[in-house]
């Protein structure tokens, strides 16, 4: 019994996440997939020399912008508390280091 309210309870709290990432603006819905790919492909190791060419070059068509992009998602949703805690969970200044591998 206690098996099937587990499994209730993650289908619940999986399908209210998906709703709540539906209920995000387009623009900052974007720029969460993006940037979440960009911020997976900066924690990767660069074993070698072909995987760091595979992750410096991720790293440039996810991460490109991403700075500016949040400063203006940030500023054009300043008043809206929730839409500013989804985007405060992202680093504010990644780009600089986007060249680590």
């Amino acid at each position: 019994m206690r098996i099937k309210h587990l499994c209730l309870l993650l289908l619940t709290s999986t399908c209210l996440y998906a709703w709540a990432q539906e209920k995000l603006p387009a623009d900052v819905a974007r720029f969460i997939e993006k940037r979440d790919g960009c911020d997976h492909f900066r924690g990767e190791e660069p074993y070698d020399a072909e995987r760091s060419e595979f992750l410096l070059k991720q790293m440039n068509r996810l991460c490109k912008g991403s700075d500016t992009r949040l400063a203006q998602l940030k500023k054009k949703y300043a008043q809206q508390a929730a839409i500013m805690e989804k985007l405060n969970e992202y680093e504010e200044q990644i780009e600089a280091g986007r060249s680590r591998p």
